[in-house]
């Protein structure tokens, strides 16, 4: 008998036993195929690639230990009892009994995700990490419009919107923000917190539409435990700077769609949760009597408006822009934290109608500066005289205040990843203003450095020195020829190093000649005699040479290649072609900025 004979009926083994198909998985669970996808989504379950597919290539395999992970979790007899809830509503008015239908929609079954969270995160830090898709998803749905009737509730809208100010405004107030970059597809963020890097995407404020294209069935499937994770998250991050969580806003400012500003005042007035104090620690129990005894939407009114009259600070332009208090000591803080804390200090930018309100009320404090917009609820109006800078997205400007700048908002995207105040001359309104570069680039690994980049250096460079060039026609000029003097400079290094080395080449060569006992008559003899047919011949020797020495370092190259293994030589051939199209991307880049370079000038002309 063989060894690993196994009689027909017994136990499997093997990938047999370890990976189970889709279709079979969802039959040992006895759920549809919707909740079955459900239940992955939610548990964090997906498929896998087993190295020998037992049932056929064109298959979902999953594996064991899931699939028996998600048998044992309370949540498929949720799902099974919101079934069976449907098909009793379904029951009760097909038998056209009105107040038993209701009875049921009152009452549905419900579940919680917060075991799921522990579950799947075991400590902060897991959860931190894998923030990326559950910020891009949330601020997604927050953009989505709130209309009744669509496929998306409008109170999963709301909750988005809610959600992804609280976490803007946290950002905002431990002063994270790190990087900023606008494409096509939105604007994407970068943050740190807790030493983890963040990074997600925003969409543009625009009009969305629902397209029959996507399943919002998944997607919200997905919305629903990162709603409950994004809170969790929030509610951690409140407490760990002294914030009470949830934020109570001012309504005024929810009215006019203020939310971000509002929950900034929030966490920059007295908001912060007093511990080891007795009292303090009776008026929390007090307060938190008062809120269960009120059942009435009366007396949450009534409380709300006390605890905002209490919490909130006066009316006063002042007093409403203290958005950038400190919430810890200042030692705490890192240098990278510091630069960006103090990087729009005692600036204050104004914001037109026009430019993406959001967007800048949001970067703007994050790094130490004071804004305010066009509209109700705003902090100061557009004539006060201490606005340094107006962000205006218009070709021209009607009335100009001459203690103020205007430039486009690039110029504020610019300056954060810079990590300096960059000259306005380039971004003033009705210019062309300059590449938009992406801060997620590293120019150096990819061979390709824009010009404006070597500017940004300089600019850095000369700020690291403090500095710093004034805004204004005479200090670009300053700043255009300094830099010109570099690049000339620099050549002319170059040109003398190289001379250098010619020069020490002749020395040597001349040494060697002497040492054979060549003399410098025999040698200039020499050179006299030559004919133009002999120097064509050493020309056409020391090409040969050159193919030679071309044709040993290709024959070099095949002999290693040809001791590798058939992994190490798939991996090598790999990195040449991915090496081979950066070089050609290079050049793609420098042709287009070459044509680009003669157009402009053909224009001049």
């Amino acid at each position: 008998m063989p060894k690993h004979y196994r009689p027909a009926g017994k136990k499997k083994e093997g990938n047999a036993a370890k990976y189970i198909t889709r279709t079979k998985a969802v039959n040992y669970l006895q759920v549809s195929l919707a909740i079955f996808r459900k239940l992955c989504i939610l548990k964090g379950v997906f498929p896998r690639q087993p190295k020998k597919k037992v049932e056929g290539n064109h298959k979902t395999y999953y594996h064991m230990k899931d699939i028996a992970f998600l048998a044992h979790d309370p949540l498929i007899e949720k799902f099974r009892q919101i079934k069976v809830h449907r098909k009793k509503v379904k029951k009760a008015v097909a038998k056209k009994n009105r107040d038993l239908a209701d009875r049921l929609l009152n009452r549905p079954p419900t579940y919680k995700l917060d075991r799921l969270v522990l579950e799947r995160y075991p400590t902060f830090v897991d959860a931190l990490r894998d923030m990326d898709d559950c910020l891009t998803m949330v601020h997604l749905f927050a953009a989505l419009p709130a209309v009744d009737g669509e496929r998306v509730e409008v109170k999963r809208i709301h909750n988005c919107r809610r959600l992804s100010h609280e976490w803007q405004a946290y950002i905002s107030r431990t002063h994270s923000l790190r990087k900023i970059f606008i494409s096509v597809k939105g604007i994407y963020y970068q943050a740190e917190v807790q030493g983890q890097k963040i990074t997600w995407l925003t969409p543009h404020a625009l009009q969305q539409v629902l397209t029959d294209d996507v399943d919002f069935n998944v997607m919200l499937s997905f919305l629903e435990f990162y709603e409950t994770l994004l809170g969790f998250v929030n509610f951690k991050l409140y407490h760990s700077i002294n914030v009470n969580y949830p934020p109570i806003l001012d309504p005024r400012l929810e009215a006019l769609a203020a939310e971000l500003y509002a929950l900034c005042r929030y966490m920059s007035t007295g908001s912060g949760r007093v511990i080891g104090n007795s009292e303090s620690g009776g008026a929390i129990k007090e307060n938190e009597d008062e809120n269960n005894k009120a059942s009435s939407k009366a007396d949450e009114s009534e409380l709300r408006l006390a605890q905002l009259q209490h919490q909130l600070p006066a009316n006063e332009p002042g007093a409403l822009m203290h958005l950038v208090e400190e919430s810890t000591a200042v030692d705490a803080d890192d240098d990278e934290t510091k630069e960006c804390k103090s990087l729009f200090k005692n600036l204050k930018f104004y914001l037109s109608r026009e430019v993406p309100r959001e967007s800048l009320l949001f970067i703007i404090p994050a790094f130490g500066g004071t804004v305010s917009w066009e509209g109700e609820g705003a902090p100061f109006n557009e004539v006060d005289e201490d606005i340094t800078h107006q962000i205006v997205d218009r070709p021209t400007q009607s009335h100009v205040f001459l203690s103020r700048e205007y430039v486009q908002p690039q110029w504020i995207f610019d300056c954060v990843n810079a990590r300096i105040i960059l000259p306005t001359e380039g971004y003033l309104v009705g210019r062309v203003p300059p590449p938009h570069l992406s801060p997620f680039v590293d120019n150096d690994a990819e061979g390709y450095i824009p010009e404006y980049a070597e500017t940004i250096k300089r600019l850095q460079a000369a700020a690291r020195n403090e500095v710093l060039p004034l805004p204004g026609d005479e200090d670009l000029d300053n700043s255009l020829v300094a830099a010109m003097m570099d690049r000339t400079e620099s050549n002319e290094a170059a040109e003398k190093k190289r001379k250098l080395e010619m020069l020490e080449k002749q020395y040597h060569d001349e040494l060697k000649m002497e040492i054979d006992g060549v003399t410098f008559s025999n040698l200039s003899n020499k050179k006299a005699d030559k004919s133009p047919d002999t120097m064509d011949k050493d020309d056409t020797k020391s090409d040969h040479e050159d193919d030679e020495s071309k044709q040993a370092e290709k024959d070099s190259a095949d002999i290693s290649t040809s001791l590798m293994t058939r992994k190490e030589r798939g991996l090598y051939e790999a990195i040449k072609i991915g090496k081979e199209r950066k070089q050609d991307k290079v050049e793609l880049l420098k042709k287009r900025k070459k044509n680009a370079e003669s157009s402009a000038s053909a224009k001049r002309r």
